[in-house]
């Protein structure tokens, strides 16, 4: 008789047997050991059906082609940029995926994206050797000014994202902050008032320390209506 040993957003560690029985399936994170399904890493548990997978608790970014991502530029190239992505990899940005201008060999390239810049960039390959190109030709995609940055773990932000992007509107709607959440971990927002910012960096800190305990969004949004003495609606609840 087939039997589940681990409960839903249980931590567990490698080795950790979560179920026994042929009647589950193993997913992302685990692996069969004859009638076993143990964990291959530190992770919380997830099932869906008769799948059970692990939601990673630690790691760095891995690229995906499609992810936007928020990165800077750490040098800048004869073809174009190369972009830090909080990752083990960096990305190339080529001139013809910066702009539409026609930009003429020898050009000062600062005059687009400099040292340092931060920019908004969505991951367009990823070759097998890792080689990775993004590009900032697309809705929403561009060099970010002012503002704030701050990193986060990569594996948290589905849950600072939310269903369907509740958690996040519910730190705009109370801070009245504009916020891009990039799948690398990293965040960029900004804010008229200052202590509307540090309430939002706040918030995002504290969903990435709780983000394992559940009922997270009740208790975000009572921090939010306490903290700023608003009424805030979420479309998800008890996520």
């Amino acid at each position: 008789m087939s039997k589940l040993l681990a409960k839903e957003k249980d931590i567990v560690v490698p080795g950790e047997c979560l179920a026994e029985g042929m009647d589950y399936l193993p997913g992302n994170g685990t692996y069969r050991e004859g009638d076993k399904i143990l964990a291959s890493q530190l992770g919380l548990v997830s099932v869906d059906g008769r799948a059970i997978k692990l939601i990673a608790v630690s790691g760095k970014y891995l690229p995906k082609r499609g992810d936007t991502i928020i990165g800077y530029v750490k040098e800048i190239l004869m073809s174009g940029w190369m972009i830090e992505t909080n990752s083990a990899y960096h990305a190339m940005l080529g001139m013809k995926e910066a702009t539409s201008d026609f930009i003429p060999k020898g050009a000062d390239l600062t005059q687009y994206f400099n040292f340092g810049d931060y920019i908004v960039c969505k991951i367009t390959n990823v070759t097998s050797q890792k080689l990775v190109d993004v590009t900032v030709r697309g809705p929403g995609l561009r060099k970010l000014k002012d503002g704030r940055i701050i990193t986060v773990n990569t594996n948290k932000v589905p849950r600072i994202i939310g269903k369907k992007g509740s958690m996040v509107s519910m730190i705009k709607q109370a801070t009245d902050c504009k916020i891009i959440v990039g799948q690398n971990g990293i965040i960029w927002l900004q804010g008229e008032d200052p202590k509307m910012e540090l309430l939002a960096v706040e918030t995002i800190k504290k969903i990435e320390k709780e983000s394992h305990i559940s009922g997270l969004t009740d208790r975000i949004k009572e921090h939010l209506e306490k903290a700023t003495g608003k009424k805030i609606t979420s479309s998800v609840s008890g996520e």
